[in-house]
């Protein structure tokens, strides 16, 4: 059993983090111009989370500031790719919702992944993988749930 020091989670964390670089450059040379990699996250956010989502309940998501996330999404909804409506609830508040053409960007880019997630597929012992997964999940579940 590894001894349980800080310096583990740190390599745990320095490699994830090289991880997410290096992911996140292949995720962008796929992306059309002008988008960047948080662009396509808040995408994938609400298609993970659902249409209708509240701008400052995702800027929460994503820890970062409302003012940011605002201007994030003006700028998703300027190319069309989502559309920001009057919040029901509140009047003064805007919701959010994936346009056609968000959803098929989504699409077009994991098919533009493919070659290079399967090439990573080639090079890796996917049941070693797949045994990581778990882990991964875990760490995710205690430290968002430390941020709250």
């Amino acid at each position: 059993m590894a001894k349980a020091t800080p310096r583990l989670l740190f390599e745990v964390f320095k490699e994830i983090g090289i991880i997410e670089q290096l992911s996140r450059a292949q995720l962008e040379a796929r992306l059309p111009d002008g988008l960047i990699a948080p662009h396509f996250a808040v995408l994938n956010h609400l298609v993970n989370r659902g249409d209708g989502a509240v701008p400052i309940d995702m800027a929460r998501a994503f820890q970062v500031p409302k003012t940011s996330m605002t201007h994030t999404l003006k700028g998703l909804a300027a190319k069309g790719y989502v559309e920001l409506r009057d919040n029901p609830k509140d009047g003064r508040s805007k919701t959010v919702w994936l346009t056609p053409k968000g959803r098929a960007l989504i699409e077009e880019t994991i098919t533009r992944l493919g070659p290079q997630i399967s090439a990573l597929m080639a090079g890796m012992d996917l049941e070693k993988v797949a045994e990581i997964l778990p882990t991964l999940v875990a760490l995710r579940r205690v430290m968002d749930a430390a941020r709250d």
